[in-house]
């Protein structure tokens, strides 16, 4: 699943525990599922994030040296 369409079922899963009543087994695997998603998306975007600090620093070792 694409971080996207994590998102995307995350805010379903909300949507559906604020506009309906649903059972408490399906509200504990709503919830399940939802910490699931949460933490698969925070670890994407700390990949993430990660890669562009390593770009970062590589591009402003790039610029700080001077042309010869």
């Amino acid at each position: 699943m694409t971080f996207e369409e994590q998102v995307k079922r995350l805010g379903e899963i909300v949507q559906k525990l604020e506009t309906e009543q649903p059972s408490l087994d399906e509200v504990n695997k709503l919830f399940n599922e939802g910490v699931e998603l949460t933490k698969s998306c925070y670890k994407t975007l700390n990949e993430t994030k990660g890669k562009i600090t390593i770009l970062q620093e590589e591009i402003n070792g790039l610029i700080e040296k001077p042309f010869n």
